[in-house]
């Protein structure tokens, strides 16, 4: 068996879906920042740093936002 190594990394994700239960939530997802050099290297590996440090905040907020209001959606559906 040969191994390929990826050509790609989840960074960064945000998604917002529908469980099985017709619940909407949001997920946040994203290389954990200890293994980020698994995945990148040099100056890649600084500017995947300064973007999650910029983004992962600001996506933090919006998911807080979002999961608080979706909840009482969520209740009020149901």
């Amino acid at each position: 068996m040969v191994l390929v190594k990826s050509k790609e990394a989840n960074v960064l994700g945000f998604k917002i879906l529908i469980n099985s239960d017709g619940h909407v939530v949001t997920e946040m997802s994203g290389i954990p920042e200890k293994d980020m050099h698994k995945a990148f290297k040099d100056d890649e590996l600084e500017l995947m740093r300064k973007i999650v440090l910029l983004t992962k905040p600001k996506l933090e907020k919006i998911h807080e936002f979002l999961e608080s209001e979706l909840s009482a959606l969520n209740h009020v559906v149901n």
